[in-house]
């Protein structure tokens, strides 16, 4: 069998790496660099061109050349190039197959098995469809690794003695992952995941882009905004000023020539992204949170991701969590080291005796079952495998038959927080049959979740009378993973105005540092979830216990 790559497939830009005589070694791309555009070029001809060579089209053929293609990942969207569509994880397999192209060459060997990252905030949906394009690719996926997972392991393996808790604060191009876990004599154990699918340094870039020009309909304008914007910003993490200078961007509704000439200081562009920037503190909290400890408690940070060279935001994780992040690993390459050392536990060229790794599930897996209200029967959301628990994992309930005489039950299967099933991501259903017809509930039926560590999940459904069992991997096909919600919106929603006062004032009792333990940012965060979904029960739950909350915080203060 070939020797296993480890792979980092970023939005922004992608690597690869592998273990060389027991320590992981980043692989050159055809143009020797070590990092590679993720961006797909498709010519008239079919030609396909990847990272590097595929960038130089983005000015002149912007319709047939793809970036970003990761924030569509299970999305359900169609690219299109030359009249025919693309599924992203269609383009991603390009890009996937030319790095290993280029691996092969690096290493003079055949490569077709390869450990690939992710987000840990991508849920079941995304995770699927990043092990559909490295099939597609010719690829054997060995394993689906979180991207903070990796860097702590690229941290673990050069400090396999060290025994702390780790803060990875993972600020890519298109996501953001926080990861909090502990590092015991080389037993790496990830307790919690937060994170934002929808927040990255592409982000900061629209912002810049929205401060300069509008060139709504000109693709050719708009690359050329973006790619100024992206200098831009990489800039202002050395600099105080750049000038931005973009000569006949594009014409009036006169046909006159316009350009673009201005000076953008570092000041400027940090007041611009303030808000995203503040809406990480959040993930940062909540992870904390659901691991137990508070910052007090961390030994190590890690920033991981280019944009956590942007100076506002190394400040910003600074004051959350009350210490100075150190420049411990290679924000670029850390996460194709650590997918390359997975690669290496797995094929045995790293022992796995020296450094072993536990993950979590960041997503409530569950079904929804039936049960008798007030207006008759209907659906709640019943987890079985919560967030956060140790993966693999694998946990079964009964349940009883909910009509006369029902041969076949439809068990759906969610992913979310809510109570409510309706706010949570439907990943598919599995239908069971054949259950002895009876009375109500007298048929019992016993359904079991399985999460494996790719993170992956698959359901089995079986009649406890007769044995008789049905089991699936869920199909995701035709799915749409549910875009995070926006939580800056929350006083747009229906109900805000209510909750306004108690969510300023918990706000302000979060930051002067009376919130130990980060259970009042947990609270705030649910509370406007709520409010967004529109979900008046939970809204008003969640009201009652952050006004309890806040009472003993008051009441611990003033004792103090």
């Amino acid at each position: 069998m070939s020797r296993i790559v480890g792979i980092d497939l970023g939005t922004s830009t992608s690597e690869i790496a592998c273990i060389v005589e027991g320590a992981p070694k980043l692989l050159p791309n055809s143009l020797g660099k070590l990092i590679t555009p993720s961006v797909v070029h498709i010519g008239q001809n079919g030609e396909i061109l990847v990272g590097g060579e595929a960038a130089e089209y983005l000015f002149t053929r912007p319709d047939c050349t793809f970036i970003e293609v990761k924030r569509l990942t299970g999305s359900g969207e169609k690219l299109k190039a030359h009249g025919k569509e693309y599924a992203p994880e269609e383009i991603q397999a390009m890009l996937l197959s030319y790095l290993v192209r280029c691996a092969e060459a690096s290493l003079n060997e055949k490569i077709d098995r390869a450990v690939i990252t992710v987000p840990a905030y991508f849920t079941d949906v995304q995770r699927r469809a990043t092990a559909k394009a490295g099939e597609l690719a010719g690829l054997r996926v060995e394993r689906i690794i979180n991207e903070p997972t990796a860097a702590a392991l690229d941290y673990g393996l050069s400090n396999l003695k060290e025994c702390k808790n780790v803060l990875v604060y993972d600020l890519g191009g298109g996501t953001l992952d926080v990861t909090v876990l502990e590092l015991f004599e080389g037993v790496i154990d990830v307790k919690a995941s937060c994170g934002n699918n929808h927040l990255g340094g592409k982000d900061f870039d629209e912002i810049i882009m929205r401060h300069l020009a509008d060139p709504s309909g000109d693709e050719r304008a708009l690359m050329r905004l973006k790619k100024s914007a992206e200098d831009c910003k990489i800039s202002l993490s050395a600099r105080e000023e750049f000038q931005v200078s973009l000569p006949f961007l594009l014409t009036d509704r006169d046909g006159k020539p316009v350009s673009v000439e201005k000076a953008v200081s570092r000041r400027d562009f940090e007041d611009w992204i303030a808000e995203k920037v503040i809406s990480t503190r959040e993930p940062m909290l909540s992870a904390l949170a659901d691991a137990g400890i508070g910052p007090q408690d961390l030994q190590v940070i890690l920033l991981v991701g280019g944009s956590t060279r942007i100076p506002c935001v190394k400040r910003l994780v600074e004051e959350t969590l009350g210490a100075v992040p150190r420049s411990l690993v290679d924000p670029d390459l850390t996460v194709a080291r650590g997918a390359a050392i997975q690669a290496g536990l797995i094929e045995g060229s790293i022992n796995n005796e020296d450094l072993v790794l536990t993950d979590v599930c960041p997503y409530t897996l569950g079904t929804a079952p039936l049960r008798d209200g007030l207006f008759g029967k209907r659906q709640f959301f019943d987890p079985l495998i919560p967030r956060n628990i140790t993966i693999p994992a694998e946990k079964a309930r009964i349940y009883m038959t909910a009509a006369d005489y029902q041969t076949e039950v439809l068990i759906d299967v969610y992913q979310g927080e809510s109570s409510d099933p309706a706010n949570n991501e439907r990943l598919g259903e599995v239908r069971l049959t054949g259950i002895p017809a009876a009375r109500q509930g007298k048929e019992q039926i016993e359904v079991t979740f399985g999460y494996d560590m790719n993170g992956i999940l698959q359901v089995k459904a079986s009649v406890v009378s007769t044995g008789k069992q049905v089991s699936a991997e869920i199909s995701t096909t035709g799915v749409k993973a549910k875009p995070l919600l926006d939580l800056a919106k929350w006083e747009d929603a229906e109900g805000a105005r209510k909750l306004r006062p108690l969510i300023r004032k918990a706000e302000k009792m979060i930051a002067s540092g009376k919130d130990i333990g980060g259970d009042a940012a947990v609270l705030v965060r649910r509370l406007k979830e709520a409010l967004l979904l529109n979900n008046e029960e939970q809204a008003e739950n969640l009201r009652d216990e952050l006004f309890a909350l806040l009472d003993v915080l008051g009441k611990m203060d003033q004792l103090r």
